[in-house]
Formats: C-alpha cells, structure tokens, sequence
C-alpha cells in the first residue's frame, strides 16, 4: 500500500478506540502520517490497542482521554495534541453516540441532551479549538454523519438523526467560514456499518433489516468508511469542500 496521502500529516480523530475512528487512524498510519491522535473517552484498553496498530502501520501516535461534549477537555485535548505533535494538519471529528434508543414520546430530556451534547456539541468544541492550528497548515476538517440524517433514523433513533443532521448542515456553513483560510471541510456519511455500535443499539432483527436494505444486502465495513475519509482528507481532494461522501451500500440515494 502507498505511503504517501498522509505524508507526513499530524492528524486528530475523535472517538477512535474502536469502529470508524480506529479504521481511520490505522489507514492514515498506512498512508505515511506522522502522528495520529487518538481521543477515546471510557475505552483506554481499546485505544491502547488502536495506538500499538497505528504503530504497527508506522506512525507515532498520541492517546489523549477527553470528553468531546466537556468545553474545557475538548480544548485541552486540542492543545495537548498540539503541544506535542506540534501542528494539526486533519482534525477527524468521528465521536457520537446513541446512548440509547427511544422513542421521542417519553424520552427524558437528559437523554435528548446528552446526544446533543456529544454529536452536535462536541463537534463544535474540538473544531472551534483546532480552527487556528488549521489555519496554520491549510489543513482539513472531516466529520462524520450518518444516512440518518437523510432518512430520520431507525428505530428509536430520531435524536442520533436530528444531530447527525445538524452536524452536516455545520459541515457546509463552516466550509464557507473557513474556505478563505484555505481549510477544507467535508464529511461522510455511513449507513449500516459492521462496528460496536450496532452491536450495542441494534438487535439481530435490526441488523438483517439494515442488511437487506443495501443493494449489497451486506453491512459495510469501518475500512471502507475510513477510505472515503482519507481521500477527503488528501490533496486528491484539494477541489472538494462542503461536500458528504454517501458509504451506505446503495441504503439511500440523494440527487
């Protein structure tokens, strides 16, 4: 595999103990990054794990715990990295969370918050605390969406939707904020993707659901989501800003 579309690159990705943002971390390592940040929360065995195979890839890596939807962990997380990798050239904002699923009649306000409070808020944190290291290096912003910002989510799902909705339309209005810095910003958007999540949300029913309606009648996996995330991150991609990459296997198409 080439090591050249992360050449050299010190890169953040949030929530990479496991799923996407381990797969993201590992390819940007394979792809020839020069340190990779490696933000996980509860999962330290997981992140250590994720650490010793971006090693393995051949790059340096930086375990930094944070809380995303804290103000004050998501800035010292970014400065932390900062003081060590000393530049930022691709902030992967991948941390979310389901906490759980409900439908909206009865849910508990702490809960409708708490995701909030994750996906739309931490998002916002980390990238309003990277935005001037980025200006630095021209780098870029990748963030993560789902299909359910499209779609309204499974079941029990209609706050995850309504963040990750509000999560793409940040994405646009900041790559117009940010384009005259030259800082790129784009996301991905995955559907059905074979990773903790869905074995911690979604039952077995609900997983041949999401298989059976992919055109592929299979999950994806998280590799083929990071690769859509390093292409976007890449100078193969120094023309596309403002712009969702679809991974969902034919799930939902847009015009």
């Amino acid at each position: 595999m080439s090591r050249t579309r992360m050449n050299g690159k010190c890169v953040l990705v949030t929530g990479a103990s496991t799923g996407i943002g381990r797969a993201v971390a590992v390819q940007a390592a394979r792809e020839g990054a020069a340190i990779i940040g490696i933000n996980y929360l509860s999962s330290e065995e997981a992140a250590q794990q994720t650490l010793e195979m971006v090693h393995a890839a051949g790059s340096k890596a930086i375990l930094l715990r944070a809380d995303v939807s804290n103000e004050q962990e998501a800035s010292a997380m970014v400065e932390s990295f900062l003081d060590r990798a000393g530049r930022l050239d691709v902030l992967v904002n991948n941390a979310g969370a389901l906490v759980q699923r409900h439908a909206i009649e009865g849910m508990p306000t702490d809960l409708w918050r708490r995701v909030f409070a994750i996906n739309v808020e931490g998002v916002f944190y980390v990238t309003r605390a990277a935005i001037p290291a980025l200006k630095k290096s021209h780098g870029s912003i990748v963030n993560i969406t789902s299909v359910a910002a499209y779609t309204g989510g499974g079941p029990g799902s209609v706050h995850y939707a309504a963040t990750k909705g509000a999560v793409a339309t940040f994405t646009i209005g900041l790559a117009k904020e940010l384009a005259p810095f030259g800082i790129r910003v784009n996301a991905v958007a995955p559907g059905p993707i074979d990773t903790p999540f869905h074995e911690r949300f979604s039952s077995e029913e609900q997983i041949r659901h999401f298989e059976e309606s992919t055109l592929f009648k299979r999950l994806g996996t998280a590799d083929e989501v990071a690769a859509a995330v390093i292409f976007l991150a890449s100078e193969e991609a120094t023309y596309v800003t403002g712009s969702t990459i679809d991974v969902n296997g034919g799930m939902y198409f847009r015009l």
